[in-house]
């Protein structure tokens, strides 16, 4: 059985809480559900015992409430509008653009890493390499400083 890291927090967790997190915003992108409503909802279905809860609804209410900046950040690394990104790809990448932009204590390379396997798994059959590309470079862009000190040899 794996444990938390020494800081608490359990990746197998929040890589589940990240999958769920996707449903939902998947679902709210879809039918229009209240984001509330959803949470709700997941919070009731089952494994979300197993999920880290508590990044699973920073993740979908971050999504809901800050979309229009999300989606205005993403279009500069987008070769065509956020509405003719694939439902799932478009999902992924507004959380991991939440993740990026609003969750410092992640690490990018771990969030272009979760969107990337979830992508693999929920979307096309390329859609992860269209991912990986536009991650990449917004995450080159939104955290510059981190980026360049990893890339450093």
């Amino acid at each position: 059985m794996k444990h938390p890291r020494p800081d608490g927090v359990d990746p197998h967790a929040r890589s589940r809480a990240r999958r769920r997190a996707l449903q939902a915003v998947y679902a709210w992108q879809m039918s229009g559900t209240p984001i509330a409503s959803l949470i709700e909802q997941f919070r009731h279905e089952q494994d979300m015992e197993v999920a880290d809860l508590a990044y699973f609804e920073d993740l979908v209410r971050g999504v809901g409430q800050h979309c229009q900046a999300l989606d205005a950040a993403l279009a500069g690394y987008l070769d065509r509008e956020i509405a003719q990104v694939d439902p799932i790809e478009r999902a992924v990448l507004r959380i991991a653009a939440y993740e990026l932009m609003h969750r410092p204590d992640v690490p990018y390379r771990v969030v272009i890493n979760e969107a990337i396997e979830t992508t693999k798994r929920f979307g096309s059959e390329h859609g992860h390499t269209y991912v990986n590309g536009v991650l990449d470079h917004a995450a080159a862009a939104w955290r510059s400083a981190e980026a360049q000190a990893a890339r450093r040899p």
